[in-house]
C-alpha cells in the first residue's frame, strides 16, 4: 500500500494495528522526497538520517505499549522555526549559516507527542511575501502548475502537504501565511486565535528565541483534513511554560454545533477595498450553497458586521509598523520624508501601508484602541453568528512574480491590475482583531487550479470554525492530490 496521501489519524491507525510502521512511513516518505521535490523545492533543510532515527524510536515506543497524539508520523517544519541543529535562515543570506542550540517549543511540542520530523520547508525573504522564494533557498512552486507560486509565507509547507511530502506541517500567519498557501495548494490550515499557541523559537535569527507575545502573527498547523487539524492544534495550543504557562491551563471551548444545518453563518462574498474574482467567489458560493442545502441559516448582510475598510487601515498600519523595526536610519528616515509627502487626501492602501511604517508609538496606542471597538464588534456579531465564510485572496494561485521591487508588482483579477500587497486587506479581516481561521478547499477554477475560502470563528473559540470545515469536508469533499 502506497501511504502518502494518508491523513494523520489513517497512519495512526495503520501503525497500532501494525499494518505499517513509522521506519516504513518515514522511509517512503524521504524516497518520495528525494524523487519528487526537484520539480517542487518544498524542503529546503532535510534532516532524515535524525527522522530515520526518530522513527525507530517511535517504534520502540509503540512496542512498549505508549500511543501518544503523533506517535511515528512523518511531519515537516517551516524553516523559521528554531531546530537544534539545524540553520534558521528566514531566507536571509547574511543568516545562512545560523544555527541555532535549542528547538521552537512548537517544535518541541512536535517530538514530544512523538512525531518525526523530516525536515524544514521553504519561506519568503524574511516571511516578507505572498510566494516562497529566496537567494538561499530557491523557488517553490505551486504543484498543480509549477510555473505558480505555492503561496506565502508557509508555502513550503503547503506544497509538501499537496506533494505527500509527510503528513502534517506547522506554520505562521500574519498576513495569510497559512490560509493563503493552503487556498492556493489544496489544502487546510488553521490560523489560531492571537496568542493561542506559544511561538518561542519563531524568530528571525539571529534570536534570541524569547517568550515574547507578537502583535498580530501567530503559530499554527496545517494538513490534509480538517480533523489533522485539531489533532495538530490540541499539540500546539497552550501558553509558554517560561510565562503564563507557569500558572494556566489551557482549556479551549468546546464547537457551536455538531451539526451543519445549525450554525448561523455570515457569507461575505466582496471586501469593499479589493473585488473578489469570479473562481474564488464561486468558491464561496459553493459554501454558501452547501450551508443552505443543510438548512443552516445563512445570511448575506449585517448591520453587525466592523467596517471593513476601516478595518483594512487599521490592520495594514498595526501590520507595516512593526515591519521597519530593524530597518538602518537611512532608510527609516527616507520612509519618513516619502510619508511626509502624501496628500491628505491618498487614502490608497500604498499610503496606509507607508503611514504606518513611519507611524508613532502615540498614533499606535490610538490604532490599538480602534482595533479594541472592532473587537467588541465582532463580540456582538458572533453572538448572532457562529462563523464568517470569506475569501482568503481574491484569485487562486499566480504566476511566479520575483520583481525585486514589490511596488511593481501587480495582481490580475479578473483582467484588472491591482496592488500586488492590495490582496493582503482579505486576510487582515480575522488577522487584525485576532480571531481564529480555517482554511478549507472548496474545489477547482476554470483552469483547474484549487480554491479555498476561510471560515472566521469567534475569539479562543477555535473549536467551532474547525468544526465547521470538517463538516464541510464531508459536504463538499476535500484535499485532492495534483494530476
Amino acid at each position: 500500500m502506497e501511504w502518502k496521501f494518508k491523513t494523520a489519524e489513517e497512519l495512526a491507525a495503520a501503525m497500532r494495528a501494525g499494518e505499517v510502521s513509522s521506519a516504513e512511513l518515514t522511509d517512503e516518505a524521504i524516497a518520495r522526497i528525494e524523487r519528487d521535490d526537484k520539480a517542487i523545492n518544498a524542503i529546503c533543510v532535510p534532516d532524515f538520517d535524525r527522522a530515520r532515527v526518530a522513527a525507530r524510536d517511535a517504534d520502540q515506543a509503540r512496542a512498549r505499549g505508549e500511543d501518544r497524539p503523533l506517535l511515528g508520523i512523518p511531519v515537516t517544519v517551516k524553516e523559521s522555526y528554531d531546530i537544534a541543529g539545524l540553520p534558521t535562515t528566514w531566507g536571509l543570506p547574511p543568516h545562512r549559516n545560523f544555527m541555532p542550540a535549542e528547538d521552537a517549543v512548537q517544535v518541541s511540542r512536535l517530538k514530544a507527542a512523538g512525531a518525526v520530523v523530516l525536515g524544514k520547508t521553504n519561506v519568503p525573504f524574511g516571511l516578507q511575501d505572498i510566494q516562497s522564494f529566496n537567494e538561499i533557498y530557491g523557488t517553490t512552486n505551486n504543484p498543480w502548475d509549477h510555473d505558480r507560486t505555492a503561496g506565502g509565507s508557509s508555502g513550503g509547507s503547503a506544497a509538501a502537504l499537496a506533494s505527500g511530502f509527510g503528513a502534517l506541517s506547522i506554520g505562521s500567519d500574519l498576513a495569510g501565511s497559512l490560509r493563503t498557501p493552503a487556498h492556493f495548494c489544496g489544502i487546510y490550515a488553521h490560523k489560531p486565535t492571537l496568542g493561542l499557541a506559544a511561538s518561542r523559537g519563531m524568530v528571525p535569527p539571529p534570536g534570541p528565541a524569547l517568550p515574547v507575545e507578537h502583535d498580530l502573527a501567530v503559530v499554527g498547523p496545517m494538513a490534509r483534513t480538517a480533523r489533522d487539524l485539531t489533532l495538530l492544534l490540541d499539540v500546539m495550543a497552550g501558553p509558554d511554560p517560561l510565562t503564563l504557562g507557569a500558572a494556566y491551563d489551557l482549556t479551549l471551548p468546546p464547537a457551536r454545533h455538531e451539526r451543519l444545518g445549525d450554525f448561523r453563518v455570515l457569507v461575505l462574498e466582496e471586501h469593499p477595498l479589493i473585488p473578489t474574482g469570479s473562481a474564488v467567489r464561486a468558491g464561496v458560493n459553493r459554501v454558501a450553497d452547501a450551508l443552505v442545502d443543510d438548512g443552516a441559516r445563512v445570511e448575506r448582510h449585517s448591520p453587525l458586521l466592523p467596517d471593513l475598510a476601516e478595518a483594512a487601515m487599521l490592520y495594514t498600519h498595526l501590520m507595516f509598523s512593526s515591519s521597519v523595526a530593524r530597518f538602518p536610519v537611512e532608510a527609516y528616515e527616507e520612509l519618513r520624508t516619502r510619508a511626509a509627502e502624501l496628500s491628505a487626501d491618498d487614502r490608497s492602501l500604498d499610503a496606509a501601508r507607508l503611514r504606518g511604517m513611519v507611524l508613532n508609538h502615540r498614533d499606535w496606542i490610538e490604532a490599538n484602541n480602534r482595533r479594541e471597538l472592532h473587537r467588541h464588534g465582532w463580540r456582538q456579531l458572533f453572538a448572532e453568528f457562529d462563523a464568517v465564510v470569506c475569501p482568503i485572496t481574491p484569485t487562486p494561485a499566480f504566476p511566479h512574480d520575483h520583481n525585486p521591487d514589490p511596488r511593481e508588482r501587480r495582481i490580475d483579477i479578473d483582467g484588472v491590475e491591482y496592488p500586488y500587497f492590495d490582496q493582503l486587506v482579505l486576510a487582515g479581516v480575522a488577522t487584525m482583531p485576532g480571531l481564529p481561521a480555517t482554511a478549507v478547499p472548496t474545489g477547482r477554477s476554470p483552469e483547474g487550479l484549487p480554491v479555498g475560502v476561510q471560515l472566521i470563528g469567534p475569539m479562543f473559540e477555535d473549536r467551532t470554525p474547525l468544526r465547521l470545515a470538517e463538516l464541510l469536508e464531508e459536504k463538499l469533499g476535500g484535499f485532492q492530490a495534483p494530476k
